[in-house]
């Protein structure tokens, strides 16, 4: 089934959802669509012009910690996500090797992925061959963009943010990666697909102590989002404010001081409602900067 079809639809609830989609798939079903990713509690399956819809209805949003799609680890970053406004997720694919994914798309405004740690082997339609995520580089998913995660090693980790918080991740079950045509610029809903590529970033230096390196995120969503990444030597500070936009802070080394906060690595900070900080470095640090506008 395609994502719009009107196919004769059931709906079943159930109490495990991965427990049931296995079973409908050995009766031949195959699934459509799943959410939300990092804690799936609906999906859709069909067969011979037959839907299904399974629901959990016991399912809540994760506190902490939560097993999401093709057997990744999510912990969400942003409590209540804004109202359901945005989601930051720190993941985890806790075994190396070939990850079971399939391609897919998802209904999102935002999506971005900054790889902390490990490497990940993954492909976009009419980006060319399969290309591996290293640790410091950093991908915009454009809306609807079909891709697929192929491998990675063993314990590897990205933060993940996307808007809106909970959102539909489609199968496509027709087009297959990598894609023989390559558009490199195509729009995908007034957004283009971007890789930036750590070792190749350039660095410059900003009115503090900070020394950036650009995405080219900002200019690919006309400023819907704009992602950067700051290195702040030890007793060096940053500043900055919010002003219109949510903006997300992730400690990626090191450690900060912001107002009576302490932040090490993996803690993060969230500011919304031009709230102004500054970060004083206790020891050289680099941080994580994703901006997002009119969410």
């Amino acid at each position: 089934m395609e994502e719009g079809d009107r196919p004769e639809l059931k709906t079943l609830h159930c109490s495990n959802l991965t427990k049931e989609i296995d079973s409908l798939t050995k009766d031949g079903y195959r699934l459509d669509m799943i959410m939300p990713a990092d804690s799936p509690r609906e999906a859709l399956l069909s067969k011979n012009g037959e839907a299904v819809r399974l629901i959990n209805p016991k399912s809540k949003i994760p506190n902490r910690k939560s097993d999401g799609r093709a057997g990744m680890e999510y912990r969400d970053l942003i409590p209540n996500r804004l109202g359901g406004r945005v989601i930051a997720s720190h993941i985890r694919i806790t075994k190396g090797g070939e990850v079971p994914d399939y391609v897919h798309y998802h209904k999102i405004n935002f999506q971005m992925i900054y790889c902390k740690s490990g490497w990940i082997r993954v492909v976009y339609e009419d980006q060319g061959e399969p290309f591996v995520l290293e640790a410091g580089d950093c991908i915009l998913q454009p809306p609807e963009i079909r891709h697929r995660v192929l491998e990675s090693s063993a314990g590897a980790e990205v933060i993940e943010v996307s808007s809106p918080a909970e959102h539909e991740t489609w199968v496509e079950h027709e087009i297959e990666l990598p894609t023989v045509e390559i558009n490199r610029d195509r729009d995908f809903s007034g957004q283009k697909f971007v890789r930036h590529v750590s070792r190749e970033a350039q660095w410059t230096s900003t009115a503090s102590d900070a020394v950036v390196a650009e995405t080219e995120i900002k200019s690919s969503t006309k400023g819907v989002g704009c992602v950067r990444i700051l290195k702040i030597a030890a007793n060096g500070a940053a500043t900055g404010e919010s002003g219109d936009a949510l903006v997300f802070l992730y400690v990626l080394s090191g450690t900060v001081r912001a107002d009576a906060l302490t932040l090490r690595v993996d803690d993060k900070l969230v500011l919304t409602d031009r709230h102004a900080y500054s970060l004083k470095a206790l020891e050289d640090s680099e941080i994580l900067e994703v901006r997002l506008s009119n969410i």
